[in-house]
């Protein structure tokens, strides 16, 4: 639960230190060149999801963010692994990134605009947040893709070598039999 809290406070960090500097650097409609016109810092106010998807239900997606949020620090009290801490913590940082400008960003609270200001070639302009959440879901897919499970350290589904405990049945007892493989009658059914 450190790690994934540790992760998550950077990535938040991370993301808004670098909305409030956009907002303040920034103005919107001007991109400024970092790689000729491949690489721009450009100033977008998102009301949607990824890739602007949902725009009129900004509302609805705060409330799924926050669904997130509780899900991961609740899944996170049962979190042994250091590579879902890492995976979960980079998910939660960037909703919690996310989430606050829909808190505390205009037109208001649960609606409020995300800000995005990150522009490479084609690709949809983002923030900080956005990668971290699919990194974050990429790392997660490709550990349960290859059976690391979050609650062990280093076991893989299919492979616990548990000891037995009081509850296991107990091994049958061998029938004896004869060498032909037909049961021989013991003392106890003659």
């Amino acid at each position: 639960m450190r790690l994934l809290l540790s992760v998550a406070a950077v990535v938040l960090a991370l993301d808004v230190v670098t909305k409030v500097l956009a907002v303040r650097l920034l103005v919107p409609g001007q991109p400024v060149s970092i790689i000729g016109d491949t690489v721009t810092w450009t100033l977008v106010r998102n009301s949607g999801a990824a890739f602007s998807m949902a725009t009129g239900y900004t509302w609805v997606l705060t409330l799924v963010a926050a669904g997130v949020v509780v899900g991961i620090v609740w899944m996170g009290r049962r979190l042994v692994s250091p590579w879902w801490a890492l995976g979960l913590g980079m998910i939660l940082g960037g909703a919690l990134g996310n989430l606050v400008d829909r808190f505390f960003r205009s037109p208001g609270p649960l609606r409020g605009h995300v800000v995005d200001f990150l522009s490479i070639g084609w690709w949809p302009v983002f923030n900080v947040a956005d990668p971290a959440v699919v990194g974050g879901a990429i790392l997660l897919v490709v550990l349960s893709l290859f059976g690391f499970d979050f609650d062990a350290p280093d076991r893989h589904r299919g492979t616990d070598d548990a000891p037995a405990t009081a509850d296991a049945p107990a091994p049958a007892e061998p029938v004896d039999a004869d060498p032909a493989g037909r049961r021989t009658p013991d003392d106890s059914e003659t």
